[in-house]
């Protein structure tokens, strides 16, 4: 695997921001099973059981406990580390809590942002910059058809409006101070990464569709889901963190030319319902699992949320490996092994190689 992405991330140092929530412990054991020398900046693991601690994460890079708003923190430990690939990935990352905690919603996720961009603007070895915000960044019109990379940034509740506001800070630092046109002075590329909705085994989030089913069905019960005809761009969560790798891979090689915005999503066919998803999970666990329809009423989402990635598939040859039914299955799998109390870092490697083989 030290040959995949040209070879890039071999022996190369590599920051993550965000290392130890779910898409971030996923992302260290790709790095280190492609040769990175892999740090992370980040607040203990937020869940219990995590993915981090489940899979002994830490025993395989330099985990270092900081706050994203802690500017002179995160300043101090990018001097000490001297990365050369930065992919920022800490963040407040539900909208259902968003609306309980606006403020530090807003403080992690935009001041997160310029903290992380300010730190590596002083931090002379940075050479490629990945901010990974969301396809919810996007203002959402409820149309039929996928997002651009050009299209007006947006949000309805703080989340998605705070991950816009991150879009336009991350704008706003490419071009003033590692702006394309100026790169042979400054040597920096900075872009933004757009994902779906981003699913696999280890995620024990609150308020997310498939760890709220796992939680339901390990202990017996029925799953309740709420907002079933809601469409969204489901996704494993190898599919951006490729992407991602993808897009750092190219900037730290050819610098301005892909510093710029770019949408990491599933194909058409991949966008469906959360009725179909949990329907689709019910029979591949088995074992008599059910869901019902929560009828209470829910603070706004949107209801239909799609991504083109033509920018992405014609520009990066990147492409979605494992369809949605591909997807489930492997979670499934995944879960029954954790019940089983197999090996979780050997299960999520294989799951890893895989996905590579394919």
């Amino acid at each position: 695997m030290k040959n995949l992405f040209e070879g890039t991330y071999n022996n190369r140092k590599v920051l993550i921001t965000g290392h130890t929530g779910f898409k971030g412990s996923w992302l260290c054991l790709l790095l280190h099973k492609l040769g990175a020398d892999v740090y992370g900046y980040a607040l203990d693991p937020p869940t219990t059981p995590s993915l981090f601690e489940e899979a002994k994460i830490g025993e395989i890079m330099t985990s270092i406990i900081g706050d994203i708003r802690d500017l002179p923190n995160i300043q101090k430990i990018m001097q000490q580390v001297q990365p050369e690939i930065v992919i920022h990935m800490a963040a407040q990352p539900l909208v259902r809590e968003s609306y309980k905690i606006p403020v530090e919603t807003y403080a992690i996720n935009v001041m997160g942002t310029v903290h992380l961009l300010e730190a590596c603007r002083n931090t002379k070895s940075v050479k490629a910059i990945v901010n990974v915000t969301t396809d919810k960044c996007y203002e959402n019109k409820e149309w039929h058809w996928g997002y651009r990379e050009n299209e007006p940034m947006g949000g309805y509740d703080p989340y998605s409006n705070s991950k816009g506001c991150s879009e336009l800070v991350t704008s706003s630092y490419r071009n003033s101070y590692f702006n394309p046109a100026k790169y042979a002075e400054h040597g920096v590329a900075v872009a933004s990464a757009r994902a779906g909705n981003v699913i696999g085994g280890g995620d024990w989030a609150d308020d997310r569709l498939i760890p709220d089913f796992i939680r339901a069905i390990s202990k017996g019960e029925e799953v309740q889901i709420r907002s079933p005809y809601a469409i969204r761009p489901w996704q494993h969560v190898l599919e951006p963190l490729t992407g991602y790798l993808t897009l750092a891979a190219k900037l730290y090689s050819e610098g301005p030319k892909y510093a710029e915005g770019w949408n990491f999503g599933p194909d058409d066919r991949d966008a469906r319902n959360v009725e179909w998803i949990t329907r689709t999970i019910c029979e591949l666990w088995g074992d008599g699992a059910s869901f019902s329809i929560d009828t209470n009423p829910q603070p706004h989402e949107a209801n239909y949320l799609k991504l083109d990635c033509s920018k992405a598939k014609a520009d990066l040859d990147w492409i979605p490996r494992w369809n949605i039914e591909t997807t489930l299955k492997s979670i499934v799998d995944w879960n029954k092994a954790f019940i089983a109390v197999q090996n979780i870092r050997n299960v999520t490697e294989n799951q890893i190689e895989q996905y590579f083989n394919k």
